[in-house]
């Protein structure tokens, strides 16, 4: 309750009483000064972050208005090309190896050129 002086009004000057408790919040760091320690890199990072995920959505949605057929054809050849890759370099995902190991023998791969130019016609025992 608020003290009445002699005239009968409210009396607002009683100071300010501060426990130990309100000097410690009085003396932590606020957010701000924390976001300003923050490197400037780490913000061009996260700037770019933001800007990536803008653009997916909008190429999301100029996709979903392309012709089904093209986008198919076009989804078909990528994952064609991206398969040929793993398959010929052997860069394929872990789960994929047991699958990759299967298909791998029928298709050339890194380094099979080289292996049959070492050997001499006619030889069957290959160098290395």
């Amino acid at each position: 309750m608020l003290r009445l002086d002699k005239n009968g009004c409210h009396c607002y000057n009683n100071g300010t009483k501060m426990g130990f408790h309100h000097l410690y919040f009085a003396a932590a760091q606020t957010t701000f000064d924390k976001l300003k320690a923050i490197p400037p890199a780490v913000w061009g990072k996260l700037g770019l972050g933001v800007l990536a995920v803008i653009l997916v959505f909008i190429i999301i949605q100029r996709v979903l208005k392309i012709n089904k057929f093209v986008l198919g054809g076009a989804v078909f050849i990528g994952g064609g090309l991206l398969w040929f890759n793993w398959i010929y370099h052997r860069t394929e995902p872990k789960f994929l190896t047991p699958l990759v190991d299967r298909v791998a023998p029928f298709f050339p791969t890194a380094g099979a050129y080289e292996v049959k130019q070492s050997t001499l016609p006619g030889d069957t025992t290959k160098k290395k």
